[in-house]
Order: structure tokens, then C-alpha cells, then sequence
């Protein structure tokens, strides 16, 4: 059993956690996910690494309460625990086989829309460890969206706050907040990371391939089984179709298709929406009578 040891509140739905689990901290790496599953009963859900102490053994995952299984996880209180909390599975970032030069003399700028924040957020802090200041996009619908700006700030001075109300920072879109920075403010990127909505990473990746600039997106979201054999994640990047659980979740954001991802990614919509009438019918103490 895995203890959770912290639980807290992030945003509306929105919740961090800190699990023990000490196998899983030792091994980490930033870009990589886990498979977690709240009893016997529950389903596999992919969640990426938020943080990871591999001396306190601990890991740190944020959940959104979407779905009926998510939501579930979510009741989960201090002192309860996960049936199985499973990895590091996927590969690491990239540029975690960079050497010292390469990785001091690269400039990165990291897009982070919405729950896209936590697997960003390992990766800021690898870099800042090593010294280097990477640049931070946090993207969200309003000021109450946007995430861990304050942990993103012990990090780096260059966190850039976008949402698309104004309510807090630019107003408007991480893409043309992006846009602003390289084009009016002269910043230059050497490589940028974006994780959020696949909508975002298409655009952002539209974007960069205008500016002439490398670009990786996390295709994190696709993941339903994350071993490869249900093959809910393949995605066709470069021409070829790939399995986001087992050869990424990253990759080339100018190679990736990505209206066949989103199409792909909707298959699964009223499965989720069944199974939620299902949870809500148990909740009330109802009998159930909707069939999956």
C-alpha cells in the first residue's frame, strides 16, 4: 500500500498529493509517469510526476477530478492509500542525457497549460539544480486555474503568467504570449517544452515551427492502459505511428499529428460520461441500471 502523507487543494478539482512510495522516488526521472490504482476494484490511471524525493521517498502527483475514476482518487484523504502506485514508467526528457556544456549553453522555455504545470514543473527544477534558469509559460482560463506559480518562482525569475480572461499576467494566449517574448521582447529559445491540452501543444507547435525553433510536447493525455497494449496512445509522429506510453510520452512536436491525436483522444468521451452517471447513481444510494 502506498500512504498518502500530504493532500492538497490547488485549484477548483484540482488536488496535489505526496504518496510514499520509496522504490518509485529512487527511480524517477523528470517527463515520466506512473499507472496508479485506488483498490482492488479501480482502473489504471496514467498520472506524470510532479516531484520526487528520493530521500524522503516520497512522490508527488496533481489530480483533476474528471472522470468517475479520478474522481475517486480525489476523496482519498492523509493517511489513506493507493492499492498500487506504479513506476517510473516512459522515458525521460530529452535533456536529461545532455552534457554539462550542452545543457548550460541551451536556452529553454517551458509552456505549461493548465495541468500541464505538474509535469513541467520536475523538469524546471532539474534544471535549476544544475543552475540554469530555464524561462516558464503558466497558461490557464483565469487566476484561480493557474498552477504552482509560487513553487515555479523558487526556481527561476523568468515564470510569465498567461490566462485567457486577464485576470492575472498577459491576457490572452500562451501562443501569443510566446510570440511577444521572442518577436517584440528579443528573447531567444533554444528549445521549448509544452504540456497541457492537446489544442495548446498543437498551436504552440505551429508557432515554434514558425520561429524557426525546436520544439517537444508531452502526449501524456493519450495514455489509458500505459503499457502499450490497448493502444489507446497511438499517434502518428514523423509518418509513423507511435505508442505514446512505451516510446514516449515525449516527442517532436513538429512531427506529431495532431488533429489524429485529438480525434483519438475523444474516442473515449461517452465511455467516461457513463461511467461517472454510474459513480453519482452509487453515491446516492441508488440502483444502478446503466449499462456499459
Amino acid at each position: 500500500m502506498f500512504r498518502i502523507l500530504k493532500k492538497r487543494q490547488l485549484a477548483p478539482a484540482i488536488y496535489l498529493m505526496e504518496v510514499e512510495a520509496p522504490r518509485v522516488a529512487r527511480a524517477a526521472q523528470p517527463g515520466q509517469f506512473l499507472i496508479v490504482i485506488v483498490d482492488e476494484k479501480g482502473e489504471r490511471i496514467p498520472l506524470t510526476i510532479c516531484d520526487y524525493d528520493a530521500e524522503r521517498g516520497t512522490v508527488t502527483i496533481v489530480i483533476q477530478a474528471i472522470g468517475a475514476s479520478t474522481m475517486r482518487i480525489v476523496a482519498l484523504e492523509e493517511g489513506d492509500s493507493f492499492a498500487d502506485f506504479v513506476g517510473p514508467l516512459g522515458h525521460p526528457s530529452e535533456f536529461i542525457h545532455y552534457s554539462p556544456d550542452k545543457l548550460a549553453a541551451t536556452k529553454f522555455m517551458f509552456v505549461a497549460g493548465g495541468l500541464g504545470a505538474a509535469p513541467v514543473y520536475p523538469q524546471v527544477k532539474r534544471l535549476a539544480e544544475r543552475g540554469i534558469q530555464a524561462d516558464v509559460i503558466i497558461g490557464a482560463k483565469n487566476e484561480s486555474l493557474v498552477l504552482l506559480e509560487e513553487e515555479f518562482r523558487a526556481l527561476t525569475p523568468n515564470v510569465h503568467i498567461a490566462t485567457d480572461d486577464g485576470s492575472k499576467g498577459y491576457k490572452g494566449l500562451v501562443t501569443n504570449l510566446l510570440k511577444e517574448l521572442v518577436v517584440n521582447d528579443g528573447k531567444h529559445f533554444d528549445c521549448v517544452v509544452a504540456i497541457g491540452p492537446m489544442i495548446m501543444m498543437k498551436f504552440v507547435a505551429l508557432t515554434t515551427k514558425e520561429l524557426n525553433i525546436p520544439t517537444i510536447v508531452s502526449l501524456n493525455t493519450l495514455m489509458v492502459d500505459g503499457t502499450g497494449m490497448c493502444g489507446a496512445c497511438r499517434v502518428t509522429v514523423g509518418g509513423k505511428t507511435r505508442f505514446a506510453c512505451v516510446e514516449g510520452p515525449e516527442f517532436d512536436a513538429h512531427q506529431v499529428d495532431f488533429d489524429e491525436a485529438m480525434r483519438r483522444q475523444g474516442m473515449y468521451r461517452t465511455i467516461e460520461e457513463r461511467k461517472k452517471a454510474i459513480e453519482a447513481e452509487r453515491a446516492a444510494g441508488h440502483k444502478c441500471n446503466i449499462g456499459l
